[in-house]
């Protein structure tokens, strides 16, 4: 075999998600492997989700802290993922990424208003490296309903990276995507484009220890949290072909943080904290949580997301909230801390009979007590349903999918042959949780606001705080 030419060492990251503990251990083997190479034989990228407003330093900086992190550890070029994308309105994205100096890329993502990316933003580049000239092309997932209503065009990832490979290819020797479209997704583009020589996937949170080979292309991935981080070496033949890939994922939970970047996080904690001190409300009484019960909060929740979509029923799992509110005053911090999760209302049209499915799901303890990862839940279990609009009689002595006797909405009995308006949580319309709320159709999100934004202003509601505490679920009087 020809010797090789040149060797590029190329690291890369995914799926961090705010994991600023051990996104410090990274930057500390990055460190580690920069001291014994030149700049020229280095490529450092990241593949997106990079930023999670689960955490008090995003949340409480609108990302900026994620950003300095980015900066501090001094990445070539990041990706644009969906916790990027979908957490911001375009216009903090132009505030969070405004002179950035490292090149944010995405291909399939475009500006509603005029058909071209932001002027933060670029859907490929160059960038020579001893001599090898390296393509990267970005490719996100396109969550097409929720970036139309945030001003984003999202296109069809395969048709957007056939058109920027004709045009890199002739300036580029090896072409990379950053991908953060999931794995199964980075396999059908491998098998369907030709000359992808690399793709450095993310968004399934899948780890590839080694890679995975799919005809000529390669695909790695690091998992999540910062867990790992991929570590290739690239050597290329004296015409610069890529010759041969090696190496693969690093864990790095017993490597040592990085102090210097320890320091710049804990800043903008502080920072953070002081801005999210804020009063937003003053409650009166406490209000009570319980994931496996009926409890005033999820329902106050739940009678939120009712009067936001204007739907006929409220529904939301308890589990979305970690913790009941105390009396006295209420801060965006302490919003933040017991309904971290990133998820938004949204209504549906469902059926009757749906509804009473979802109703008697939640009375099983497999389903209160179900954990579940991703789609922007952030609890620890799904809980039971609470809702608004709704009074369910039950008879706990019935079998289960039995113990429902007569539901009433807004005071009228359900008919279950009829179609209901829904407010609930856009994480069911993924198909998670309840089995009966999976079959919702025309989905109307509710963007930008977060539940958290909606349960802040509903505890400004005296009257709707007053009725949280009236029971909707009822036990059935002993005959």
């Amino acid at each position: 075999m020809t010797e090789p030419n040149v060797t590029l060492t190329l690291l890369h990251t995914n799926d961090l998600h705010s994991h600023f503990e051990e996104t410090s251990r990274i930057a500390g083997y990055i460190e580690r492997v920069r001291m014994g190479l030149s700049p020229e034989q280095l490529i450092l990228v990241d593949c997106g989700d990079f930023l999670d407003r689960v955490r008090i330093e995003t949340e409480g900086t609108q990302g900026a802290a994620n950003r300095a992190v980015m900066e501090f550890i001094g990445y070539d070029a990041v990706m644009l993922g969906n916790n990027e994308g979908l957490s911001y309105t375009l216009e903090q994205l132009d505030e969070l990424f405004k002179d950035m100096p490292i090149p944010i890329i995405c291909a399939n993502m475009t500006l509603s208003a005029t058909g071209h990316c932001p002027s933060w933003m670029i859907p490929a580049m160059t960038m020579v490296k001893s001599g090898v000239r390296i393509g990267l092309i970005g490719l996100t997932a396109p969550f097409t309903d929720y970036y139309h209503l945030l001003g984003w065009n999202a296109a069809d990832p395969l048709d957007i990276l056939k058109t920027e490979m004709d045009r890199l290819r002739p300036e580029a020797d090896v072409i990379i995507v950053l991908s953060h479209l999931g794995l199964r997704h980075d396999e059908r583009l491998a098998a369907a484009v030709e000359g992808i020589d690399l793709i450095l996937g993310g968004h399934t949170h899948h780890l590839l220890e080694v890679p995975l080979v799919i005809g000529q292309t390669h695909i790695c991935a690091a998992g999540k949290f910062g867990s790992y981080i991929g570590h290739l070496e690239l050597e290329f033949g004296a015409d610069y072909k890529l010759m041969k890939v090696t190496g693969g994922c690093q864990p790095t939970e017993h490597l040592p943080q990085q102090p210097e970047l320890d320091s710049l996080v804990e800043a903008y904690r502080v920072q953070a904290r002081q801005t999210m001190n804020k009063p937003i409300a003053y409650l009166s009484e406490p209000l009570e949580w319980l994931h496996d019960v009926e409890s005033p909060l999820p329902t106050l929740l739940a009678c939120a997301v009712r009067h936001a979509t204007g739907a006929e029923i409220g529904l939301v799992n308890a589990g979305q909230l970690l913790q009941g509110l105390p009396a006295g005053e209420v801060t965006e911090e302490t919003i933040h801390a017991i309904c971290p999760s990133p998820i938004n209302a949204c209504e549906i049209t469902l059926m009757g009979n749906l509804i009473v499915r979802a109703l008697e799901e939640s009375l099983l303890h497999e389903f209160q007590e179900l954990e579940i990862r991703g789609f922007g839940f952030r609890g620890r279990v799904l809980g039971i349903l609470c809702f608004d609009g709704l009074e369910v009689t039950v008879d706990d002595a019935q079998a289960p999918y039995h113990r429902i006797k007569s539901v009433k909405v807004n005071g009228v009995d359900l008919d279950e042959n009829r179609e209901y308006s829904v407010g609930t949580l856009d994480m069911f319309t993924f198909g998670v949780g309840y089995v009966g709320l999976k079959e919702g159709r025309d989905i109307r999100y509710i963007l930008p606001e977060f539940i958290r934004d909606l349960l802040s202003d509903a505890l400004n509601e005296k009257e709707w705080i007053a009725d949280c505490s009236r029971p909707r679920w009822l036990l059935q009087a002993p005959e």
